[in-house]
């Protein structure tokens, strides 16, 4: 069987229609295309691709890098992949340009470590409603840091990223960033609780920095404070006679979660910031 590269007109599917043995295309990009070699000893997916289109190897590994080449029907990223005589297709959209980091934001579910939430990370568990650009690669999942950690008791917005900016701005700039949450809680306030749970406790020795608490319902108090230590909220819940019963975060600066289902993520826009 000779492995084909896709040319010719686009079909309504991801990838364009390979060209039969009958009527083979003789260009691609405006050059020629050789005719494909009956392969006998698997060679590097990118060496193949630099037979097939006339590109440069570097080329070739940012096209296989970006997610655009597939081998049998199956998306490949990695250069050195061995193929024999399988079908190599180079999808019609595809530019030969370096992977660019991103920003990955997460509905991290209630009860969760930081490595279990890190594991959720992937294809399967991306939001229907992100219609963003991208379209999820490997690397998007590789080298990712974990920026304003929750705990493991708490949900809500949880951030991951490759971006030198955003780990700047939740890293080193973090205490400047005001985040918020939603606790639910039980109990009946101490009288003047509220006041307090703005201004007025300590936690671990120190004074906590005057934030912005108000009932959002009954049972549910809203925290909006600057670089909250772990359990620095059920600490101020019980000060006032609350029992914390559950914890979400749903902004982080100017970025709100919004209706990320539980157990997904998004990426960040190119617009959005924190």
């Amino acid at each position: 069987m000779l492995a084909m590269l896709l040319c010719g007109d686009q079909s309504p599917a991801r990838w364009r229609l390979p060209v039969g043995l009958c009527g083979l295309a003789s260009e691609y990009n405006g050059r020629p295309i050789p005719s494909a070699p009956i392969m006998t000893d698997p060679i590097r997916l990118s060496k193949r691709l630099v037979e097939l289109i006339h590109c440069s190897r570097r080329e070739a590994e940012l096209y296989i890098e970006g997610g655009w080449v597939s081998v049998d029907g199956q998306i490949v990223e990695e250069p050195q992949f061995k193929v024999g005589n399988e079908e190599i297709l180079l999808h019609p959209d595809a530019v030969a340009a370096p992977v660019e980091p991103v920003t990955l934001l997460l509905h991290k579910p209630v009860g969760e470590s930081l490595a279990q939430a890190l594991q959720r990370l992937g294809p399967a568990t991306r939001a229907e409603s992100d219609h963003g650009p991208q379209h999820p690669l490997r690397r998007h999942f590789e080298r990712i840091t974990a920026l304003l950690p929750l705990e493991p008791a708490a949900s809500g917005l949880q951030v991951f990223s490759q971006q030198r900016g955003v780990l700047r701005k939740l890293g080193e700039e973090a205490g400047l960033l005001e985040q918020e949450f939603i606790a639910e809680v039980s109990g009946q306030p101490a009288e003047g609780g509220l006041q307090l749970l703005n201004h007025g406790l300590d936690y671990q020795g120190r004074p906590i920095p005057p934030c912005k608490v108000s009932w959002q319902s009954e049972h549910h108090l809203r925290f909006a404070l600057k670089a909250p230590k772990d359990g620095q909220i059920e600490h101020m819940c019980r000060s006032v006679g609350l029992e914390l019963l559950g914890l979400r975060r749903i902004r982080i600066g100017r970025l709100a979660m919004a209706k990320l289902p539980v157990g997904h993520w998004r990426y960040l826009g190119e617009r959005e910031r924190f």
